[in-house]
């Protein structure tokens, strides 16, 4: 019975520290900001809510450059992204729409919530047909378990993500990253970032 206690109590604070381990481990996080200075591998940044930031970027840091874009873009065969409103008939309503570099393809593909907008969704596709709706243009998104008719609106913001380098990370620009990793002097590791150009403000 000694041996039997013994072995399950080892078993337990081996189950607990491997817990805590796990409880440890950051979460990553949503930034928002606008740069305010670039040095090496660190940005000096202020958030979107006024607090100051600073990331320190990976070597192999992925930059997307974000710049405006028109719906004569959105061509078929190419990948996009939809954060837009269920609407009765099964359609969605876009709020935006962002179009993948080719290099990006596949990235989020599928259909799930969005935390862009109260009950949003999120769909991220292949462009199929295109008609021309009531309410304006429909695009038709299919994914690899389904596909999604998305209703893209006159005001709707559309833009475009451009692979590109550091040198589009300049003070004055806007930014968001999707998995900010916080360390514990308070800054953030990052791997990539979205930047906007010509005044974008990527979300």
């Amino acid at each position: 019975m000694i041996r039997y206690s013994a072995a399950a109590g080892i078993a337990f604070l081996a189950a607990f520290a491997a817990t805590a381990a796990l409880a440890q481990v950051p979460k990553p996080q949503r930034l928002h900001g606008t740069i305010e200075k670039a040095e090496g591998n660190t940005l000096t940044a202020k958030s979107n809510k006024g607090a100051p930031l600073t990331l320190d970027l990976a070597d192999k840091l992925l930059v997307v450059e974000v710049v405006k874009a028109s719906m004569a873009d959105i061509k078929d065969g190419a990948y996009i992204g939809s954060g837009a409103m269920p609407q009765p008939d099964g359609s969605q309503k876009a709020i935006e729409v962002h179009i993948f570099a080719d290099s990006m393809r596949g990235t989020g593909e599928g259909f799930r919530p969005w935390d862009g907008a109260p009950n949003s969704t999120m769909t991220n596709g292949t462009v199929g047909a295109t008609v021309t709706g009531v309410a304006g243009p429909v695009i038709t998104v299919k994914y690899k378990d389904g596909e999604k008719k998305i209703i893209v609106g006159p005001d709707v913001p559309i833009v475009r993500y451009v692979v590109g380098d550091k040198s589009a990370l300049k003070p004055g620009a806007a930014f968001s990253v999707i998995a900010a990793v916080k360390k514990p002097d308070g800054s953030f590791d990052v791997s990539r970032i979205n930047v906007g150009s010509g005044g974008v403000v990527p979300r």
